[in-house]
């Protein structure tokens, strides 16, 4: 199964692909970088600011995906019981892509209606590729 995530509200399609590899599917999402996260961007952002900052040492963590496919796909880990055997299967069934690789430029791409954005009564949201271009800038 190929989904393209544009325009698709994150937790909502992490907790489907995360269903679906745990029923033994392999799953792909292309184009990670323009999954969207509702809410208020100046809030959205200042949050993973402010989780990337914290921490005693670099060892430790807390761990910020820098980049749009990694950060998708810790997404998806969280919905994973992936401290158990058949956690760290269904994840491995999972990969993220950014933009559309070539070996899916001629395969069938899901889109999910009900998982997008304009669906949703908010108008206020923040890309993928937004929150990660200005986490990387570490003050």
């Amino acid at each position: 199964m190929i989904i393209d995530a544009s325009d698709m509200i994150l937790g909502r399609l992490a907790s489907y692909a995360a269903k679906k590899a745990m029923l033994g599917e392999r799953v792909d999402i292309v184009n990670c970088e323009k999954a969207v996260l509702t809410g208020n961007k100046k809030s959205v952002i200042a949050g993973y600011k402010r989780r990337n900052e914290l921490g005693s040492r670099p060892t430790k963590g807390p761990f910020m995906q820098k980049m749009p496919d990694r950060f998708v796909r810790r997404c998806i880990r969280g919905m994973l019981p992936y401290k158990q055997e058949k956690g760290i299967k269904a994840f491995k069934r999972v990969m993220c892509y950014i933009g559309i690789p070539d070996e899916f430029k001629n395969e069938k791409i899901e889109t999910l209606d009900n998982f997008n954005v304009s669906n949703v009564s908010s108008l206020k949201y923040v890309y993928v590729g937004e929150i990660c271009n200005l986490v990387k800038e570490r003050k």
